[in-house]
């Protein structure tokens, strides 16, 4: 059986964009700075893809295509990506590894993520390491 033209449109469609994200897309070429650290950009790769095609038919199709059966078609497809940078990842001379966040939401993120550490801190500086005590509780 003859291969459909819708076949032979999202085969070359899919190629190309096979083509255009490969694994450095993602996690990129490392750099390395003059203090020794190395910096990895990481990206978020999104993509999308559609494909679509019809026969059409006549009232002289008989008469155009010698009763062979095939219609005429039409068909057309399109795809598109986005690559956007998510984080890098900085590994010290140290050794020590760090995930520096890159969009605009990463400071509150930080912020939260310090709470605990801040909590902990203040309560060392102020001698009230012990667990609090409920009054309305008897054990």
């Amino acid at each position: 059986m003859a291969e459909h033209p819708l076949q032979n449109l999202m085969k070359t469609a899919m190629e190309n964009i096979k083509g255009m994200v490969d694994v450095n897309t993602i996690i990129g070429d490392p750099v390395e700075t003059q203090d020794g650290s190395v910096i990895i950009p990481i990206s978020r790769v999104s993509f999308g893809f559609a494909a679509g095609g019809s026969e059409f038919e006549s009232v002289d199709n008989e008469k155009k295509n010698g009763g062979n059966g095939s219609l005429p078609f039409g068909g057309g497809s399109g795809g598109g990506v986005t690559v956007s940078p998510v984080a890098c990842l900085v590994v010290s001379s140290t050794g020590q590894v760090r995930m520096l966040p890159v969009d605009h939401h990463a400071m509150l993120d930080r912020l939260i993520d310090l709470v605990p550490q801040l909590v902990s801190q203040l309560q060392a500086m102020t001698g009230k390491n012990k667990p609090p005590v409920h009054r309305n509780c008897q054990i």
